[in-house]
């Protein structure tokens, strides 16, 4: 059938991974350092992704397509988590595809079990307040909007205050921004480096203490941050020229921070030597909610 997709200029894109998080129905991954459209029956052509490539390398175009297929969506999309559900929904409403709209949910109360509240997911969609806490998940999705920049008040139960933890710094280094940094320094010979996205010690409480302790930081945010390209130089060039040891990329649980994976790891394949890459997920409340190698 003739239908509205997208496309993708692989000439401009550059495999940045903005992208990806953005598509709320997954038809999207990076293969092979460029954005590729995985399948035509997963991607709705209503074009969330557009507007966040910061190469304009996608558009919309009309061609034969297989025939979207929402109840297949749905049904991979809840694993994921409340959050990109709310997302795609939404995205499905504020187009005005009430009859997809209305598939989704059908395959949501149709579900046996779903690993969140569905009157809370329904209630966000249609933007009923009521208390929201972020599942922890780590590829969670805000409701509409920017992902990461959906407002959320975080209730605690109150503890014991944790003196301990914020007694001293383990910081070694200055500056501590990725721009900022020489990556021929001599802290980073033969060290331990740890990426971490900007919001993620001041989410946790114990930042220094669990992942910064003996080790070498560098900060960078891959949403706001320009310059890309640079970091992955700079990271390459501290794995060839200073001999890191391991790289530690710690993000938050926000689909943009995903970028800054993405890009260590392509930096790690344009070096010449390989370095295994560890990768934390820490979630709105602070927590690491996935920890391991890549």
């Amino acid at each position: 059938m003739e239908r509205q997709v997208i496309k993708i200029d692989e000439e401009l894109c550059n495999g940045c991974g903005v992208c990806v998080p953005n598509c709320h129905e997954g038809a999207i991954q990076i293969i092979d350092k460029k954005a590729r459209l995985i399948s035509d029956l997963m991607c709705d052509g209503l074009g969330a992704c557009i507007g966040h490539c910061p190469v304009g390398a996608i558009e919309i175009e009309t061609r034969e397509a297989e025939p979207y297929d929402e109840a297949k969506v749905m049904a991979l999309m809840i694993d994921k988590g409340a959050n990109t559900v709310v997302a795609h929904l939404k995205h499905l409403k504020d187009h005005n595809e009430t009859a997809y709209l209305n598939q989704g949910i059908a395959v949501l109360k149709q579900s046996a079990s779903l690993p969140f509240s569905l009157e809370t997911v329904l209630a966000e969609v249609e933007d009923k307040p009521k208390p929201f806490k972020v599942a922890a998940m780590a590829h969670a999705h805000g409701g509409g909007g920017c992902p990461g920049s959906q407002a959320r008040t975080i209730v605690r139960a109150a503890e014991p205050t944790a003196t301990e933890i914020n007694a001293s710094s383990e910081l070694r280094q200055w500056p501590v921004q990725l721009h900022l940094l020489n990556p021929a320094a001599s802290y980073f010979k033969n060290a331990d480096v740890v990426l971490a996205a900007d919001c993620v010690a001041f989410a946790m409480g114990d930042f220094h203490a669990r992942f910064l302790k003996g080790k070498t930081l560098a900060i960078a945010c891959p949403k706001l941050d320009a310059g890309l390209d640079l970091y992955r130089e700079k990271i390459t060039a501290m794995i060839d020229q200073s001999n890191i040891n391991t790289l530690t990329v710690a993000i938050m649980q926000v689909p943009c921070c995903r970028g800054l994976l993405q890009v260590a790891q392509d930096a790690v394949s344009q070096a010449g030597r390989k370095i295994p890459i560890k990768l934390a997920i820490v979630s709105i409340e602070g927590q690491v909610i996935e920890e391991k190698w890549v």
